[in-house]
């Protein structure tokens, strides 16, 4: 079943920014709702009606192009008007806002069309279902799938590649700064503060003799806060007085970070799975 083509087509804008930083200096939502408005004003036949608004992403933080429907609230509100018959369709300023990975794309457009609706961009019109006489317009489509993939790959790349020369000069790349250590203007500095508290941890274990735990807790009754103003605990005092449990304890967050990544990914294929 499919939905009623009425006099006027009622569409949902959809919106989304993939950083904070994009949603206040780049292409941000006030940007793509113009684009989409005055591309809904211009169209006659059929004459258009944008019947809500969502967003994924905001000026406090961004909502990636690669994930999936049921990762992205605001899309899935859209999907909602269009199962319910409040919508006939979607609207989004280009492809890249519906997705920036093409088998994400193509995941969100086989379900809108699934529930009947129509998908719409201001760049480019209506996007049509796949039609086993016309491949040249399923082609055409994920070719600018696989662009949008690309852009992205490669602004991915070049971030990394930049972190990294940075961090092998012993400049500050990425991450939290480590106890002793502070960002400013995005280069790691000394904390002299936090370096006197490490060197009075030094003089408690050379001089008085004292473990790990004994120094924790002398910490804590002295109301020393740790980095993020906690109290302490034995595995942290451990990794700033051994270089050894230090490494150990960066072994353990790169294995534990693989693992998530892998379930992520597992998880993520078996979603990809359901809504196609």
């Amino acid at each position: 079943m499919t939905t009623p083509r009425t006099a006027v087509l009622r569409l949902v804008l959809v919106r989304r920014v993939s950083t904070a930083v994009q949603a206040v200096d780049g292409y941000g939502l006030p940007a793509q709702e113009a684009d989409g408005r005055q591309w809904a004003k211009r169209q006659t036949v059929p004459r258009v009606r944008i019947v809500h608004m969502v967003s994924d992403g905001d000026e406090k933080g961004g909502k990636s192009g690669t994930t999936l429907l049921d990762e992205r609230p605001g899309l899935m509100e859209a999907v909602e008007w269009i199962a319910d018959g409040r919508a006939d369709g979607i609207l989004a300023p280009n492809l890249d806002r519906l997705a920036r990975e093409l088998t994400v794309q193509e995941a969100v457009l086989s379900y809108v069309w699934a529930l009947g609706g129509r998908v719409f961009t201001a760049d480019h019109g209506e996007h049509l279902e796949d039609d086993a006489s016309d491949p040249m317009r399923t082609a055409m489509r994920q070719m600018r799938g696989v662009f949008h993939q690309l852009d992205r790959g490669l602004i991915v790349k070049r971030l990394t590649e930049g972190r990294t020369a940075k961090g092998s000069k012993g400049g500050y790349a990425y991450g939290a700064p480590r106890y002793g250590q502070q960002s400013v203007d995005k280069t790691l500095t000394p904390n002299e503060a936090e370096e006197q508290n490490v060197q009075l941890m030094e003089r408690w274990r050379d001089e008085e003799g004292l473990g790990i735990r004994a120094i924790v807790a002398r910490l804590n009754e002295q109301g020393i806060p740790s980095k993020r103003g906690g109290k302490w605990h034995p595995t942290t005092v451990a990794r700033l007085l051994s270089p050894e449990a230090r490494e150990k304890a960066r072994q353990q967050s790169a294995a534990a970070r693989l693992a998530r990544k892998e379930q992520q990914r597992r998880e993520r294929a078996a979603r990809l799975l359901n809504q196609r």
